[in-house]
């Protein structure tokens, strides 16, 4: 089943509204109680399945040690896909389970009702299960992460020697960042290659994510974004500079972050880990180049925090449809028992996928995977990190991510400099949102 909705602003805006009428977390305990007592199909929400296995991958996992319960995934757009999952959940058509893609949608399902008590989970989990925290409100907890990701900087050792740079040595902060982009751009043209130092996608996360984190007194909920001025002064010069691909070329073309590094038009991308794992599959699968590769700790602001780099990611979870019945909630409180286990983040460390769990053993099965780099950096890359969620837990998180993503179109296009498309998003904070 694959969901190909397409939903006016208006039918979107209803269907909000429809959640948000709807009665909140712990007033609605329905399917809490039953047992499992025979065979059950539970369904499971998600999206590219081609090319994420790791919805399959925890379903099969699951299923080989819960033979009687059977985890069917359904697919979603993976681009519509909170406004279709929104829709549903309005119309009663959901799936039992769903994951919850990031945090700045959470609260929408959570203070919409939408989310069952999964608490009783949670309190059996081990306290190496990283993002519980963010899926918890008012001691309630509604999701269980399966994934914990982080923002890292991949790069191509090749188009490094070619172009006569010193590869990452984990002690980067972001001047040192954009340096190496410029004289990386300057080494590949002399050697023949098109290639540019850097490729940045066009997300404002790229940008914003990195400075919400790290940035001193950086605060996406205040309206006070001037700290987010400085990252785009760089990035914006990295554009003027060549040595990344200016905006208006990578949305016109529409080009994808993974065609830009998997086949060396970049000797650098900032990404999450994820990619790791469409990385090895492309490869293997010849829709990448062959190339050595490794990733490094992210860019600090500073060199204070190079013992341990700060970044950021969203968890990833799981929630339950609060309108399953009584064996099916029990079946899928069993799936999310499973699903932050060891036993789950080994099977997603097995295709590259950060779990929510990196123990050592965890990062063993991770680094075992065939083409994977396995060099001193970037494993600790891997292991040691303070990731900082990118979305705060707020009804007011989508709006003012809104206005900083017209911010972001604006000054990366050039239609406004870096301070004064700054200044304007934080005039809209104040008048919009108050």
């Amino acid at each position: 089943m694959k969901r190909t909705i397409m939903m006016s602003a208006a039918a979107v805006a209803a269907a909000t509204l429809v959640l948000a009428g709807c009665s909140s977390g712990t007033d609605n305990d329905s399917g809490g109680g039953g047992e499992v007592t025979g065979e059950v199909t539970i369904t499971l929400a998600g999206w590219s399945l081609t090319t994420t296995p790791e919805f399959q991958v925890l379903a099969d996992a699951f299923h080989e040690e819960n033979p009687n319960i059977t985890v069917e995934v359904l697919e979603y757009d993976a681009t519509e896909y909170d406004t279709q999952m929104i829709a549903d959940l309005a119309a009663g058509t959901a799936p039992d389970m769903y994951v919850l893609k990031n945090l700045k949608n959470f609260v929408t399902y959570q203070d919409g009702g939408q989310l069952l008590d999964v608490s009783s989970v949670a309190a059996e989990l081990g306290d190496d299960v990283n993002g519980v925290d963010a899926y918890t409100v008012d001691d309630v907890t509604y999701a269980i992460p399966y994934r914990q990701d982080a923002w890292y900087l991949y790069y191509n050792q090749d188009l490094f020697d070619a172009a006569g740079v010193a590869q990452p040595d984990g002690s980067w902060t972001w001047d040192d960042y954009a340096t190496a982009a410029e004289a990386l751009t300057a080494g590949l043209s002399a050697a023949g290659s098109d290639a540019k130092g850097t490729y940045q996608h066009g997300w404002q996360s790229v940008v914003q994510g990195f400075a919400n984190a790290q940035a001193d007194g950086a605060d996406l909920l205040s309206g006070d974004w001037e700290y987010l001025v400085p990252y785009y002064e760089r990035a914006v010069a990295l554009q003027d500079a060549g040595a990344q691909v200016d905006f208006g070329t990578l949305t016109t073309n529409s080009l994808t972050y993974q065609s830009q590094f998997g086949t060396q038009q970049a000797a650098m991308m900032p990404m999450g880990s994820w990619y790791v794992a469409t990385l090895l599959a492309q490869q293997a699968s010849g829709e990448a180049d062959a190339f050595n590769w490794a990733f490094a700790p992210a860019p600090q602001l500073d060199g204070s925090t190079i013992g341990e780099p700060v970044t950021f990611a969203d968890p990833t979870g799981i929630g339950i449809n609060p309108a399953v019945s009584d064996e099916v909630a029990a079946a899928s409180m069993e799936f999310l028992t499973f699903v932050g286990s060891e036993a789950a983040a080994s099977a997603l460390a097995e295709i590259g996928i950060t779990p929510a769990i990196t123990n050592d053993a965890v990062t063993e099965t991770f680094f075992g995977i065939e083409g994977i780099p396995t060099d001193e950096l970037s494993q600790f890359t891997f292991s040691t990190h303070d990731v900082r969620p990118e979305n705060p837990v707020d009804l007011n998180t989508v709006a003012l991510q809104n206005i900083l993503g017209d911010a972001h179109t604006a000054i990366m296009s050039g239609s406004v400099s870096p301070a004064d498309g700054i200044a304007e998003a934080m005039d809209r904070a104040a008048s919009e949102i108050g």
